[in-house]
């Protein structure tokens, strides 16, 4: 389904504002039940995370006891570093080089994992701007989303190229190679976006409240429709729905790998590894999670999934995951 903002005649079609629902959210997870699987290392809620495949490093955003966004990055030895932030940062994107990105307000702050150098970037004419999404795409480009429904695309690093704003707003960004989808939440929608960053390519109802939204290797897009309880699955070239899957308990984080889609499951404290391979997501692995698996990361080089909670439970580490 194609989703089409109306406007009244006596308005331009951009001067309406889209159609909405109330956006959908995790599921409260209720207390845990069963010993997570793997191991836990103890952390703060976590926001959103990462994994760069250079540095072996899992990249966590989180808020201290004052509300100041840090970055701690969880290394392959020794303990983890913590990065304070400037502002309050909304998302995370990586390069997989050892290098990640924090959209803030006015613009975005790249963090080198190797030392934890800092390096803040205020977007031309967007000082007032709450950027609330972020991606890189193949080419480096790097896109940011808006509270207010607009997609920048940069032309260096504080250059913008282009700005396309017809959302109501970006919840959140996903690079296919140099094919952007943004995820609006009110909308329940997935749109890919033209290289030029000018136009809207395709637009598809994602479910009935999607929420979150990763890439896999295999080119495909996933999608968490938590209102709906189902795994959908995208193909963008073009943009198109492929799969579709039921998966109960308000499922919201999502990581994609070489072998299996994972999905985690907010009102059960579980996660799910889902073989795409033959067109019809087949369960494979299910492990017991910490308390509100809301992020979800994947080192395929050790097969190692990582699930970060959502309220103060800590980052799960789960070894050999797939097998």
């Amino acid at each position: 389904m194609i989703v089409v903002a109306g406007a009244a005649c006596s308005q331009k079609p951009g001067d309406a504002p889209p159609p909405t629902i109330i956006p959908a959210s995790a599921a409260a997870s209720p207390a845990v039940t069963q010993a997570p699987a793997g191991t836990v290392r103890p952390l703060g809620p976590g926001l959103t995370s990462v994994f760069d495949e250079g540095t072996r490093t899992l990249a966590v955003l989180s808020s201290d006891s004052a509300g100041q966004s840090v970055l701690t990055a969880f290394g392959p030895a020794g303990p983890p570093r913590t990065v304070p932030l400037p502002g309050a940062a909304t998302a995370l994107a990586g390069d997989g080089e050892g290098t990640v990105y924090a959209s803030t307000r006015g613009g975005y702050v790249r963090i080198d994992l190797a030392d934890g150098a800092v390096a803040q970037f205020g977007v031309d004419d967007a000082a007032d701007v709450d950027f609330t999404a972020i991606t890189r795409r193949g080419d480096g480009t790097v896109v940011l989303g808006s509270a207010d429904g607009a997609v920048y695309t940069l032309g260096d690093d504080t250059a913008v190229k282009a700005r396309l704003q017809i959302f109501a707003r970006v919840d959140a960004l996903a690079a296919q190679g140099d094919t952007v989808i943004v995820l609006d939440r009110g909308q329940t929608s997935v749109t890919s976006v033209d290289a030029a960053g000018t136009k809207a390519e395709h637009a598809l109802r994602a479910g009935e409240g999607a929420t979150t939204i990763a890439t896999d290797t295999a080119g495909r897009v996933l999608v968490a429709d938590t209102r709906g309880e189902a795994l959908l699955v995208f193909g963008t070239d073009p943009l198109m729905l492929r799969q579709r899957y039921p998966v109960s308990g308000a499922p919201y984080g999502l990581a994609g790998s070489s072998g299996l889609a994972w999905v985690s499951q907010t009102a059960t404290n579980s996660v799910v590894g889902y073989d795409l391979a033959t067109g019809i997501p087949v369960e494979k692995v299910r492990y017991p999670t910490v308390q509100q698996p809301n992020s979800l990361a994947f080192d395929d080089d050790s097969d190692t999934l990582y699930v970060v909670s959502g309220s103060g439970a800590g980052v799960q580490v789960i070894t050999g995951a797939s097998r």
